[in-house]
């Protein structure tokens, strides 16, 4: 009984935020073009692309659909057009039991909702796609993603199910299969709780053959959000919503808190590694003339905050110094807000948002990058 009502709980925190998601981006598409503006370009249609990757060695730009209505699109940043590609015309599974033999078996195409993503390269052509599932069920879904074709092709492969049936917001993995995943708000904690500066959340850790994700003694914080490890696997990094900051962190458990970088404008969201070493993080500046001052508080309204369009900024933060610089910025843009991540591909940065029908991209010469 008792997983039942955290399974129907997780359900309505998820449908909630994604009747925020869709009652914005509909009226968006109703009344905008998709023309350039202040030096940023747009692919339209998409809708909620709350994250982006881009698969090693190619083009092509995945995004996840956090509104539901499809689970990831495919894009080519090169002629800046885009498909549905998951679940596509005929979604392909082929369970690896070996490695995830503990997963009940692919998820419903109709119910699965895309979050964070998280791409690792392979051999020959392949690599592995992470991706944040709600939905269903609350799990990390994992995908073969081969290139080698004019299009990648995208395989179904396994999962690893959230405790107790939290939610997850973003995952990272690991040279040797092993994962890091976010849960911004334990059961029972709120987003309000969160702003306010209490503890809801933590990383957790999975490895191959483990039973299931257990929580990273240590790493407890408000609103855990994205989160990116270093390349020799030994230091987590993670962005805090609630503290407005990143956090560098041991690849242990208990977890060593390493150093942080100082509170920021904005709310950080989701965050990636840039191809200089430096993490890349974007989000919603706290202050503004129009929209008010965020309640960093019990006070905190989430309909309220993506209502209103803010001015957005990138910020790369080296992770050894947690020294952080502006990559782009923009005033309030009415049509393009809340604001999720970024992403290096080719001379450009790709901007993903929780909440629009479109994804955004800006000439890194001209932002600086």
């Amino acid at each position: 009984m008792r997983s039942e009502i955290v399974r129907k709980r997780t359900h309505i925190l998820v449908s909630l935020s994604i009747i925020v998601v869709l009652s914005f981006s509909t009226a968006h598409a109703a009344e905008d073009g998709c023309e350039d503006n202040d030096g940023y370009s747009y692919i339209c249609g998409p809708a909620s692309a709350e994250d982006l990757v881009l698969i090693p060695g190619t083009k092509w730009i995945i995004a996840s659909g956090f509104s539901g209505a499809v689970s990831l699109y495919l894009i080519d940043s090169q002629q800046k057009t885009w498909s549905d590609y998951y679940p596509g015309n005929e979604p392909r599974a082929l369970q690896d039991m070996a490695t995830y033999g503990a997963c009940p078996g692919s998820p419903d195409p109709s119910g699965f909702v895309a979050h964070g993503l998280h791409i690792r390269s392979g051999t020959e052509g392949h690599s592995t796609l992470y991706v944040v599932g709600h939905g269903e069920r609350e799990a990390i879904e994992v995908f073969d993603v081969d290139a080698r074709g004019d299009e990648p092709a995208l395989t179904w492969k396994g999962c690893v199910l959230m405790p107790d049936g939290m939610p997850a917001n973003s995952v990272a993995s690991l040279g040797d299969g092993s994962l890091l995943a976010t849960i911004p708000l334990h059961t029972g904690a709120s987003i309000n709780e969160a702003l306010a500066g209490r503890s809801t959340g933590a990383v957790y850790a999975w490895s191959p053959g483990d039973a299931e994700f257990t929580k990273v003694t240590g790493t407890e914080m408000p609103y855990a959000n994205g989160i990116e490890v270093s390349d020799d696997g030994k230091e987590f990094y993670v962005a805090s919503s609630g503290l407005q900051k990143v956090i560098a962190f041991s690849n242990s458990n208990p977890a060593q808190l390493l150093r942080s970088s100082e509170a920021f404008s904005i709310i950080p969201d989701n965050l990636h590694m840039g191809s200089n070493g430096k993490l890349i993080t974007a989000g919603l500046a706290i202050s503004d003339p129009v929209c008010g001052a965020v309640s960093m508080s019990l006070d905190f309204d989430l309909q309220k905050f993506a209502a209103c369009p803010r001015p957005f900024t990138v910020l790369a933060i080296d992770p050894q110094s947690m020294q952080t610089s502006v990559l782009a910025s923009s005033p309030t843009q009415k049509h393009f807000s809340n604001v999720t991540m970024a992403l290096e591909a080719g001379a450009e940065l790709w901007i993903g948002t929780f909440a629009g029908d479109r994804i955004a991209y800006v000439s890194r010469e001209r932002s600086g990058n």
